[in-house]
């Protein structure tokens, strides 16, 4: 019994040391990476935001206490992983880039170009995401300012459709726009993908005046129940709109197949 006990208690102290191995002491972090840390920490916080420029080498350096080789290589980390980008030019350096939506708007186009996302599921959670939307901009009512520029987006599109051109960019930008206007980032950041997968689609369709005009027409039906509280009509119309869009893509992408093949 106790060669049983004794042999049991060798074997623990194996395993012991053998799991032992595994852990490695925790090397303490370079210097790039503690600063790197911090400005991706100040972006997830928000206050450093998509679009905004960092300050210069020297003036990071000097804020951060480094030197500038340490600064070129915290950048060079934080541009590999997306976070900024380098510009060049005059008033060149690193700006802020959106990581999140980037990273998110290349997957869904990406599973789009693959063949995983059909025009129909595109449709339906276009539907299901922009009925929420609309939903929280009932609740929350949105800033005159958002208003403003929806107004100024459904305007630019009809002098686009009145001058005979398309108005694909525009109308892709209103449902930006909605989303934008609902100050949820969730929001924005699905909308604006599902938007990227869309404005492609619709990039490599023929042109359709006729989706244009119906397009601009409900976005102006949408706002005005927006503006009036009709809860009711302005979901009514945006479901209308889009299972419309999604079958005249469906005719669409139907046509062009059928033309290459008989090309």
């Amino acid at each position: 019994m106790n060669h049983e006990r004794e042999a049991g208690r060798m074997a623990g102290l194996q395993e012991a040391g053998q799991a032992a191995n595994v852990f490695q002491p925790i090397k303490q972090k370079r210097a790039f990476d503690e600063v790197s840390g911090e400005i991706k920490r100040l972006i997830f916080k928000g206050v450093l935001k998509p679009g905004d420029r960092l300050p210069s080498e020297t003036d990071l350096a000097s804020r951060f206490k480094v030197g500038r080789q340490t600064i070129r290589e915290a950048l060079r980390l934080l541009e590999l992983s997306g976070f900024i980008r380098m510009q060049k030019g005059g008033v060149g350096g690193p700006v802020v880039v959106d990581t999140i939506l980037n990273t998110i708007s290349n997957s869904f186009l990406d599973a789009f170009q693959m063949g995983r996302i059909t025009i129909d599921e595109l449709t339906l959670a276009r539907l299901a995401i922009e009925k929420m939307v609309l939903e929280s901009l009932m609740e929350n009512k949105p800033d005159q300012a958002d208003i403003e520029a929806l107004r100024e987006n459904i305007s630019q599109a009809r002098a686009r459709m009145d001058s005979g051109m398309q108005a694909y960019e525009e109308n892709t930008q209103f449902h930006k726009l909605l989303a934008r206007a609902s100050k949820n980032h969730l929001f924005i950041i699905l909308v604006e993908s599902i938007m990227t997968v869309v404005a492609h689609f619709r990039s490599i369709l023929d042109a359709d005046p006729e989706l244009t005009s119906r397009t601009i027409n409900a976005h102006e039906q949408i706002i005005d129940a927006l503006l009036k509280h009709n809860r009711k009509k302005a979901l009514v119309v945006l479901e209308t709109h889009l299972l419309g869009i999604g079958d005249r893509f469906k005719e669409l992408a139907d046509g062009t197949k059928r033309g290459a093949e008989s090309g």
